[in-house]
């Protein structure tokens, strides 16, 4: 098998799988029943599906250009490392809108569920319906 073709396979399948995961987490999204559920899929594949498309471009530059190019490595871990954030903040306020503390099960930790316990006096007066 000649470099290239091995090149070529590899785009390929990064690019394949990108375009499963974007279908997993569009089904997921238009789906699933709730917030939190409809939350979960489009995170996860969005970001695995967004992440095949720049390892893709970073194979293809590579194995064409003979360049690595590192913005799209950048974006790749940007990324990784602010969309499962995003799904964690989005999950504690929808939590603390819709979720009585007493209807949570114990947490294991020492300081319980984090926010319930540290929310200020004022914000607690503040009527969210």
């Amino acid at each position: 098998m000649s470099e290239e073709l091995i090149f070529e396979i590899a785009v390929s399948f990064f690019l394949v799988a990108a375009g499963v995961f974007g279908l997993v987490g569009s089904f997921g999204l238009v789906k699933l029943p709730d917030l939190m559920r409809r939350l979960h899929g489009p995170t996860k594949s969005t970001t695995l599906g967004v992440g095949s498309v720049l390892i893709a471009a970073m194979i293809y530059s590579y194995g064409w250009n003979g360049e690595i190019v590192a913005h799209q490595l950048l974006i790749t871990v940007f990324l990784l490392l602010t969309a499962p954030i995003t799904a964690n903040f989005l999950a504690k306020v929808y939590m603390h809108r819709h979720v009585a503390k007493d209807d949570l099960p114990d947490a294991s930790g020492d300081h319980g569920w984090s926010g319930y316990d540290t929310v200020p006096e004022e914000m607690k007066k503040i009527d969210t319906k």
